[in-house]
C-alpha cells in the first residue's frame, strides 16, 4: 500500500512539473507579443536602442544601375526610441526619437566610425536630429494595425563639410504603418511595414564651384519604404527572421531620385522578462543612384 501511494504521489509531482513547464513554454514573451504593431498600456514604457553600421565600396548610377568601384564609405547610425502608454485602453502612445551619426569616407576602415576623431576630410559625427512622436490604433477592432507619426527636426548646420556627408538637413514628416499576423500554433509570425517620409525645407543650393551651401538633396521629395518580415519561433524566447525591403525616393523638385532593394535576416532573444536583444544583417542587392553595400545591426529593447 505504501509503494502504491508513493508511486501515485510521484506521478502527481511529475505531472505537475510537466504542466508547469508547458505553461512557462507556452506563455508568450515580449518578442512574441510586443511587435511594432502593439501599443502600450497606460504607464508602460518601451525603450529601444538600435545601432546600424552600413558600409559600401560600390556606387550604382543611372536607370540601369551601372556599378562603379569607390573608396570605402561607412555610416553608423545609433537611434534611441522612447515610448510610453497614456491611455487605459492601449490606443495611444507618445514618444521621443533621438538620432546620432558617425560617418567616415576616403577608404578608411569600417570600424573607424567608432573613433569619433573628426579627422578633416574623412570623418564627422554628432547628434543629428530629434523627433516627437505619437503612435495610435486608427481602426477599432483591428488591434494589430497601428500608425506611428513623427516630426524629425535637424540639429546640423550643413549636410556636407570638407566633403563629408553627415545627415540630410531638412525637416521630415514621417508616418510608419505597422501590421502583424500570427499563424495558428504560435510558431510563425508575419510583420509588414510601410514607412513614408516627406522631406521639406529649402531647395538644394550650390555655389559656382558646385559646393553645397544650403538646403538638402532630399528636400521636396517623398520616400516610400515597404518591408516584410517573417519570423519563426523555435521557442517563446527565441526567433529567427528573414526580411525584404525596398526604398523609393520620389523627386519633387531637386532633379534627383533614388531607389534600392535589400534582403536580410536576423535573430531575437528574450534575455529577461524586461530586456531582449536583436541582431540583423542586410545586403543591398540592387539600386539606382545609390551605393551598394551591407549593414550590420544590433539593438537592445527594454519593456516594462
Amino acid at each position: 500500500m505504501k509503494k502504491i501511494l508513493t508511486a501515485f504521489l510521484l506521478t502527481l509531482s511529475f505531472t505537475g512539473f510537466a504542466q508547469q513547464d508547458d505553461s512557462i513554454e507556452n506563455k508568450k514573451s515580449n518578442i512574441q507579443t510586443y511587435t511594432p504593431s502593439k501599443l502600450l498600456s497606460s504607464g508602460q514604457w518601451d525603450i529601444k536602442w538600435f545601432n546600424n553600421l552600413y558600409t559600401e565600396t560600390k556606387d550604382l548610377f543611372g536607370e540601369n544601375g551601372a556599378k562603379q568601384d569607390k573608396d570605402r564609405e561607412t555610416f553608423f547610425t545609433s537611434t534611441l526610441d522612447v515610448f510610453t502608454g497614456v491611455s487605459a485602453n492601449s490606443k495611444f502612445n507618445v514618444g521621443l526619437l533621438l538620432e546620432f551619426r558617425s560617418n567616415v569616407i576616403g577608404g578608411r576602415d569600417a570600424l573607424d566610425v567608432f573613433k569619433f576623431d573628426g579627422e578633416t576630410n574623412t570623418a564627422r559625427s554628432g547628434l543629428t536630429s530629434f523627433a516627437p512622436a505619437i503612435k495610435f490604433n486608427p481602426i477599432k477592432g483591428v488591434g494589430n494595425f497601428t500608425i506611428q507619426t513623427a516630426f524629425h527636426i535637424p540639429l546640423i548646420d550643413n549636410e556636407k563639410e570638407n566633403g563629408v556627408f553627415l545627415d540630410q538637413k531638412g525637416f521630415i514628416f514621417q508616418n510608419r504603418f505597422f501590421y502583424d499576423y500570427s499563424f495558428s500554433g504560435g510558431k510563425w509570425q508575419l510583420f509588414s511595414e510601410l514607412n513614408s517620409e516627406f522631406n521639406f525645407g529649402k531647395k538644394l543650393e550650390r555655389d559656382s564651384s558646385g559646393t553645397q551651401i544650403g538646403g538638402s538633396f532630399a528636400n521636396n521629395s517623398l520616400r516610400l519604404t515597404p518591408g516584410v518580415f517573417l519570423s519563426y519561433f523555435p521557442s517563446s524566447k527565441f526567433t529567427v527572421l528573414g526580411l525584404i525591403q525596398h526604398s523609393q525616393l520620389i523627386d519633387a523638385g531637386n532633379d534627383f531620385s533614388q531607389d534600392f532593394t535589400a534582403l536580410g535576416g536576423g535573430l531575437k532573444y528574450q534575455l529577461t522578462d524586461v530586456l531582449n536583444v536583436e541582431t540583423l544583417y542586410t545586403g543591398f542587392v540592387r539600386g539606382n543612384d545609390t551605393g551598394l553595400g551591407q549593414s550590420f545591426n544590433i539593438g537592445l529593447r527594454a519593456l516594462f
